[in-house]
């Protein structure tokens, strides 16, 4: 995942620029880039925040970052901005993007004669891609178009020209874009909690597929929406800041009522209920009121010296970070039963030894309880849980065990009704070592987020989605053209 940020002022910029994608560092833990412009001039610093917070690398940078306009990303993948001189004139662009037809879409840019000059990871900026293919374009427009007429994943984007910002939001809106203004300022971003404390309030939301232009002179629709939606369920489960809203819901009230419908229909006796901080805290106080039980911290995280961003390469050093960060409370935990709420189960690895943890601290028995269903996918649209392949999901390990080796009747797995299912969570209950382990179910999550299921991503659940590339959908590919 990455986050936006772009401002369109009446005074400089750089205060709001600077805190507003600030605001956005739970989401990025690689690179943070910003850019404005200034009577034509383009100006741009990117950091490394792999072992650092944003704030300690750019704060020496605000007197360079000169203008009224500027835009800002946190990034889990590549360094941007990107700042490109073209038929279109000189833009920066930054962007949430998965792009899975990279190696396609970078010989298709090579045989029209462009040129790659960033490499991320050994490979082509995806951020430099998806300029290449704006400049293709007669016009920024036909430019957006032409990304999501070719682009086999999602890209959201920010660019910034000396006509203002244009804000694009991806074809299904997987990733979210909202517009705040303060009087005749304009505030844009992945996250609507980033420009509270700044004074701008949430005026509306870039829908799926649309580009608008934000300027001195107000907002101007480039592109239309698109007819689909199919936003990310973990905006609300996992990804998004409790503050932040998403097509005008919150996420902590959707944790919240994960956790109120699973308390209510809970059974296992318990003690007290505790947070697997911090994504899990929402839901557990939902579960102590469905439930009736209380709520306590039994589990801290420690962040005055672990920050969000910092993030070992292997992950094994991934393992012993996120084990390092938490702290179990013994006098809390000692000889009681307690329930624990979590966001997900990944590959389980992190769980297990968290479990080892509250075995250690004397708890009596572990329950577990997770606010989405098992994934059994990996996520081909954004960056969660992208870099796993479906095998390295601990769902999908346990479903091969069951199976012994071939995988034959998958659906009965997504089904929390059947047998199936039942073996898989028993099998995966074995493999992190808890006494009892839940989930919720499909309906449950589309229930607390109150979107119909067809507006929702729910792919890492049960493989459904739209993709404007498949045969099935050339409706979808029609309207760009």
């Amino acid at each position: 995942m990455s986050g936006l940020f772009g401002t369109v002022t009446k005074n400089p910029c750089a205060t709001d620029l600077f805190y507003g994608t600030d605001y956005h560092s739970h989401l990025g833990t690689r690179r943070a880039g910003l850019s404005t412009i200034d009577n034509g001039i383009m100006h741009l610093n990117i950091h490394n925040i792999q072992n650092s917070y944003f704030r300690t690398k750019f704060s020496s940078d605000m007197h360079e970052m000169l203008g009224d306009m500027g835009i800002g990303v946190i990034s889990d993948t590549d360094p941007q901005p990107i700042v490109v001189n073209s038929h279109l004139g000189r833009f920066a662009v930054c962007t949430v993007s998965k792009i899975n037809n990279i190696d396609e879409l970078e010989k298709l840019c090579l045989e029209q004669r462009q040129q790659f000059t960033e490499l991320s990871m050994g490979g082509t900026n995806p951020t430099e891609l998806v300029a290449l293919l704006i400049t293709q374009g007669k016009d920024f427009a036909d430019g957006i178009r032409n990304v999501y007429r070719h682009v086999k994943g999602s890209v959201s984007m920010l660019i910034l020209t000396a006509q203002g910002i244009i804000a694009a939001r991806d074809y299904l809106g997987r990733t979210p874009l909202v517009i705040g203004r303060r009087g005749t300022d304009y505030a844009v971003a992945s996250e609507s909690h980033s420009y509270i404390n700044l004074g701008f309030q949430t005026i509306r939301y870039v829908a799926p597929g649309e580009a608008v232009l934000i300027s001195h002179d107000g907002l101007t629709q480039l592109i239309e929406p698109s007819q689909k939606m199919q936003i990310c369920s973990f905006l609300w489960i996992y990804y998004g800041y409790p503050v932040a809203q998403y097509e005008d819901i919150n996420a902590e009230e959707v944790r919240y009522q994960l956790g109120l419908t699973m308390g209510q229909q809970d059974d296992v006796e318990a003690d007290f209920v505790s947070a697997i901080p911090d994504s899990g805290i929402g839901m557990a106080l939902g579960y102590a009121a469905g439930k009736g039980i209380p709520y306590k911290r039994g589990v801290l995280k420690y962040t005055p010296t672990w920050s969000r961003s910092f993030m070992p390469v292997n992950q094994e050093s991934r393992n012993l970070v996120a084990k390092m960060k938490l702290i179990p409370s013994s006098k809390v935990l000692e000889g009681k039963d307690v329930v624990f709420c979590d966001d997900s189960i990944v590959r389980g690895t992190q769980l297990r030894d968290q479990v080892k943890m509250l075995y250690n601290a004397g708890v009596k028995h572990v329950h577990i309880r997770i606010s989405c269903p098992p994934l059994i996918h990996g996520c081909t649209f954004i960056n969660f849980s992208a870099s796993k392949t479906d095998m390295e999901l601990i769902a999908r390990r346990c479903i091969e065990e069951l199976e012994g080796g071939e995988i034959r009747n998958l659906d009965a797995y997504r089904d929390s009704t059947s047998k199936e299912y039942a073996a898989m969570v028993e099998k995966i209950r074995q493999h992190v070592g808890v006494d009892t382990l839940k989930f919720n179910s499909l309906e449950t999550v589309c229930n607390a987020i109150g979107l119909p299921k067809a507006q929702i991503c729910t792919h890492c659940f049960d493989g459904s989605s739209y993709d404007i590339s498949s045969p099935d959908l050339n409706q979808l590919s029609m309207e760009l053209q």
